[in-house]
């Protein structure tokens, strides 16, 4: 398994894709709090100040923030899909020249 790995006929980018997904998801998911956490926040000191309007433009600031949230996880998704098709199809390049190879009997193109 280690000489797969030194010689790059097993790649490691798929399960470390993986690894980068779910860790740029839980980064969105923070700007998502983040950004519900700024409407309450705006909400709760128009309460203090007994200034209603500020409960009216905390909707639309965590509205706003849940759809950039769920437009960026969709982002995020799209980006990583993208880097494991192009991975799977080294893999299956891979693939087709060992089944070439095995046809031929071992022998190289010339």
């Amino acid at each position: 398994m280690l000489w797969e790995l030194l010689t790059f006929e097993r790649m490691l980018t798929g399960p470390v894709l993986h690894l980068i997904y779910w860790a740029g998801l839980g980064i969105v998911a923070l700007f998502g709090f983040s950004a519900l956490g700024a409407g309450v926040g705006l909400a709760i000191k128009s309460i203090t100040q007994r200034d209603l309007s500020g409960i009216l433009i905390a909707l639309p600031v965590v509205v706003g923030g849940l759809l950039a949230v769920t437009a960026m996880a969709l982002v995020w998704r799209a980006m990583c899909e993208f880097y494991v098709a192009i991975f799977r199809i080294a893999d299956d390049l891979h693939a087709l020249r060992q089944s070439e190879d095995a046809t031929r009997g071992g022998r190289p193109v010339a």
